[in-house]
């Protein structure tokens, strides 16, 4: 068990498993040391956990829960993808994305959830990362948060 992976364990969390791409895209795609994961939703078992706009139908709280599950999906898929989450520098960039009712404006703490399970992961050296949260009318299959993330590789030997 990769260094990460111990310490979403020891926050009481493990990774679920990857789902397959729900259209004609690469679940990640990687050049040179980078590694850009696709578009990640709130997503158990095939099923959206959570559906609906943040502020109307879903509740704050629900959406922080949502980006969180984003996040393990989306180190799930990285896993997949490179085999051993120690293999990363560092965490580069989040791009969140909230379904937001039209007075929603708390995107960047929505957001938070995502960003505070990256920094467990990975603590805050190579946790920290750039990110923005956009507010949007809808998402597909009315779930209420997604996520992309480019993370960079430790350099192959």
């Amino acid at each position: 068990m990769s260094h990460v992976e111990t310490r979403l364990k020891e926050a009481g969390l493990t990774l679920p498993p990857v789902a397959a791409p729900i259209a004609s895209f690469a679940p990640a795609a990687r050049t040179g040391n980078l590694v850009f994961v696709s578009g990640q939703g709130p997503i158990a078992d095939g099923t959206p956990v959570y559906r609906g706009r943040v502020g109307a139908t879903v509740s704050e709280e629900e959406a922080i829960d949502a980006a969180r599950i984003c996040a393990l999906n989306t180190l799930a898929t990285l896993k997949s993808q490179i085999g051993d989450l120690d293999r990363v520098a560092r965490v580069v960039k989040l791009l969140g994305f909230v379904a937001s009712a039209d007075d929603f404006e708390r995107q960047p703490f929505v957001m938070n959830g995502a960003s505070d399970l990256l920094l467990t992961a990975f603590g805050p050296e190579k946790g920290m990362h750039a990110r923005s949260a956009i507010g949007t009318s809808k998402l597909p299959f009315d779930i209420p948060v997604e996520i992309e993330v480019a993370f960079e590789l430790v350099p192959d030997a």
